[in-house]
């Protein structure tokens, strides 16, 4: 199980993932280092406190923030940094379609889709890390509508709401070369099949986008030399 952390986060170790794209038909593997995950995604009430905004179209404090833009995670990551006096992530460009990663820096961040996956797993090789019914919100039993966050089993390292509820916003690009700006989300929400909610499934969006079944949760990464804790 992993470490639940004091800011909620959760320690992930490092590890090795093989990611897949169906549209390509390619495969790649990705070493990932040790980094610290939010246990849940970012809720409406904690986005509220940060933001002073209240994006969502369902409201409810514990319920996943959503409508939120790829652009609008990342200004939260910033935002939240600053508020615990740590060192901003990003440096924000949206008028030219470009955001800087500052690898040094010690703030809140957006996951990688590497790290999204691996988290995901959580050590296993299954699309679901257990029963779907058991593990997330979809189609098949959310009542057409978002849930509270943490209502269903965890994965092995304690990450609530992996798969279904909300997508999760990613920092990749999903193809420069074909989609530009598009970013990546992973996770599958509450009105999507059950196919669409499996640790492998790439989906893809311009970062501008809000839609009512996608949010984000936080990372943070662990300095070069410390570990993130027992897993």
């Amino acid at each position: 199980m992993g470490e639940r952390m004091n800011d909620d986060l959760v320690a992930v170790p490092a590890g090795r993932v093989t990611l897949s794209d169906r549209r390509t038909q390619r495969s790649w593997e990705a070493e990932v280092a040790s980094f610290r995950m939010g246990a849940v995604p970012v809720t409406q009430a904690r986005y509220a406190e940060v933001t002073g905004e209240r994006p969502s179209t369902a409201r409810g404090d514990r319920l996943p923030v959503e409508g939120v833009s790829w652009w609008d995670a990342v200004r939260f990551c910033n935002a939240l940094s600053v508020r615990e006096g740590l060192t901003p992530v990003y440096d924000v460009r949206p008028g030219d379609g470009q955001a800087g990663w500052d690898t040094s820096a010690d703030g809140y961040r957006l996951p990688t889709e590497a790290e999204w996956e691996h988290a995901c797993r959580a050590g296993g090789t299954s699309p679901r890390y257990g029963p779907l019914d058991e593990i997330a919100w979809y189609r098949g039993n959310a009542d057409d509508r978002i849930h509270p966050v943490g209502g269903k089993r965890p994965n092995a390292w304690g990450l609530h709401d992996m798969l279904g509820n909300t997508w999760d916003w990613c920092w990749d690009l999903y193809d420069a070369e074909v989609y530009g700006t598009y970013r990546v989300l992973r996770g599958g929400g509450w009105s999507d099949e059950h196919w669409s909610c499996r640790a492998s499934v790439r989906r893809r969006s311009h970062p501008t986008f809000r839609i009512d079944d996608v949010g984000f949760r936080v990372a943070r990464s662990v300095p070069a030399g410390v570990d993130a804790g027992p897993a």
